[in-house]
């Protein structure tokens, strides 16, 4: 059965992959209109498209990062608007800040309970309704990310738009503080995909595999000359893809996992949370 693919669906992708747009039909149409299926069949035809990442949820709105006092639980709370102009307005982002404020002091278990806590005479889901109503949008708390850990070091970027969290493994000290600020800065510039490569799906390594081996393949290898250069691929998708082995920005002669020991031997990340507006 033929799949129609509408102008609609073929833009989509391009703005998701930066694709051209015969290219983007025609992923869409080998496909059967999976974008998923699509971003794949593109990269596995060579193309250098964006990854398909989790955190591109909200379009607009801010995303507030924050610690406790103790520096061992932080949070990131993504309050959603659907324009820009609502994002940048200072009621909204107070509110978001509150409700972050709200959601931490209380250690709330997820988005329902965030909003059935008590606020101001009222639940703050009521106070959310009443700020729908007010500004005229639809609003939510679409994202909430916790980490625990020995100490944890919340970071917000570029006006709300990239929160983040960085669990580490001593607790907190300047010398610790400081290096966790230097790696959620990493975190937000970088985005990887996972903290090492234990961490990466088994579901993702398959994957990135059989596309290293089908673009190795097109372009005339044998199979078993594309499963030995498809290993390093691999080994690079790693290095680019996992936060302890990608190399540090500040000084690309090492990684973040050998900067973390130049600051304090065996001082490393066991967790990391990271919230984009808009991807």
């Amino acid at each position: 059965m033929s799949i129609t693919i509408s102008a609609a669906d073929v833009n989509k992708l391009r703005q998701q992959t930066g694709a051209g747009m015969m290219d983007c039909r025609k992923a869409l149409t080998e496909s059967e209109g999976d974008f998923e299926k699509a971003i794949d069949y593109l990269r596995a035809k060579g193309q250098k498209v964006a990854a398909n990442r989790s955190d591109r949820d909200a379009k607009e709105g801010v995303a507030i990062a924050k610690a406790n006092t103790e520096g061992t639980y932080g949070i990131i709370l993504n309050l959603s608007a659907e324009t820009d102009f609502v994002s940048k307005n200072a009621e909204f982002i107070q509110f978001a800040v509150d409700l972050t404020e709200l959601a931490l002091n209380n250690e709330a278990t997820d988005i329902d309970a965030i909003k059935a806590l008590p606020m101001d005479g009222a639940t703050a889901g009521e106070k959310l309704m009443e700020m729908v109503a007010k500004i005229g949008e639809k609003i939510d708390i679409v994202r909430y990310e916790q980490v625990s850990a020995d100490s944890v070091i919340a970071y917000v970027h570029g006006n709300y738009r990239i929160g983040v969290l960085v669990g580490m493994n001593k607790p907190v000290s300047a010398a610790v503080v400081t290096a966790g600020k230097d790696v959620a800065m990493q975190i937000a510039a970088m985005n990887p995909l996972a903290l090492d490569t234990d961490s990466i799906s088994a579901e993702v390594v398959a994957r990135e595999k059989a596309i290293a081996i089908e673009q190795i393949m097109s372009e005339g290898k044998p199979a078993d000359m594309a499963e030995k250069i498809a290993a390093g691929k691999l080994n690079k998708f790693f290095k680019d893809n996992t936060l302890l082995a990608q190399m540090f920005v500040k000084d690309n002669a090492v990684t973040v996992a050998d900067y973390l020991k130049s600051v304090e031997a065996g001082l490393t990340v066991v967790s990391f949370r990271r919230v984009a507006i808009g991807g």
